[in-house]
């Protein structure tokens, strides 16, 4: 897994995710819990999505 979610993207991402998930948990939607994807993807630094796209924010050559 080459790194391809940068800095600004993996921020982006991380706190995205931890507001969807705080929101699952404090009564919001069940549909909330998508939050662990965009978190996982920032902690990785690898999104599947950007892959199949080739897509990489990262600034890191391929």
């Amino acid at each position: 897994m080459t790194c391809n979610v940068g800095s600004i993207d993996r921020v982006v991402r991380i706190i995205a995710g931890l507001a969807l998930i705080l929101w699952a948990l404090t009564g919001g939607p069940v549909w909330a819990w998508i939050g662990v994807v965009p978190l996982a993807t920032g902690i990785l630094k690898f999104c599947p999505a950007y892959g199949l796209i080739g897509m990489n924010t990262c600034g890191a050559k391929k």
